[in-house]
């Protein structure tokens, strides 16, 4: 029980903010994202906040012998940049500069009813979908 309430307190603090930050208003992200016409760099306090958090905290807290409410830590043991990686962090940045949305902030605009919301997350669905369905290929070196 604890480890769920610790989840959803996780959750509702992330998407307040989310709110707070106007991460998901897609016409402050794409005001953001728009750096040769009516550029909004506000969100940028929201990106070099959140750097400069992971970098003190995750200091401290991959020295502590394990999760509080796991086993171990699930970190990715992955060292190369492969076709697939590259692939994806291209969809998702060409997803992000057309909508301005990407899953967190998609999630959180469920709350103000978005319908933008919606049908990103659909089509988010169904590429995951689509995803899993393609063969992995072989890890480049």
């Amino acid at each position: 029980m604890e480890k769920r309430f610790a989840a959803l307190l996780a959750g509702v603090v992330f998407g307040f903010g989310l709110a707070l930050s106007q991460m998901v208003n897609p016409a402050k992200v794409l005001a953001f994202l728009d750096i040769t016409g009516n550029w909004d760099p506000s969100l940028a306090f929201v990106l070099f906040g959140a750097v400069l958090v992971s970098l003190i905290s995750f200091r401290f807290i991959l020295k502590l012998p394990r999760p509080v409410f796991e086993g171990t830590f699930a970190l990715s043991s992955l060292r190369t940049i492969d076709r697939r990686l590259v692939l994806g962090a291209v969809l998702f940045g060409v997803g992000w500069g057309l909508v301005g949305f990407c899953p967190g902030p998609a999630i959180a605009a469920l709350a103000y009813g978005a319908p933008k919301a919606v049908l990103f997350l659909v089509a988010l669905v169904a590429g995951i979908a689509i995803a899993r369905r393609l063969p992995a290929g072989k890890p480049s070196s």
